[in-house]
């Protein structure tokens, strides 16, 4: 019945090289975006060995100052008195 009134489907042309590249990239960073968001959401738990190396080195350093310490020092000491008018 449609093509007793000349109803036709409508012409989509191809998709261009660009365009399924577009489309496809757009799909691979939307991938990308929903591993980042559930590797942040999801905890991995470390495992023994990983945190006995990254302690061992830090131990060997040996204590270190603490860096609010030494920001303090550069700094000019405020005036304790107040200018008379």
């Amino acid at each position: 019945m449609a093509s007793d009134l000349g109803f036709s489907p409508p012409e989509v042309p191809e998709p261009t090289f660009l365009e399924n590249l577009l489309r496809y990239g757009l799909f691979l960073g939307a991938i990308f975006q929903l591993i980042c968001v559930l590797a942040i959401i999801v905890p991995i738990p470390k495992s023994h060995e990983a945190e006995a190396e990254q302690s061992e080195p830090r131990s060997a350093e040996g204590p270190k100052k603490p860096k609010a310490a030494i920001a303090s020092t550069n700094k000019r000491p405020k005036k304790e008195t107040k200018k008379k008018r």
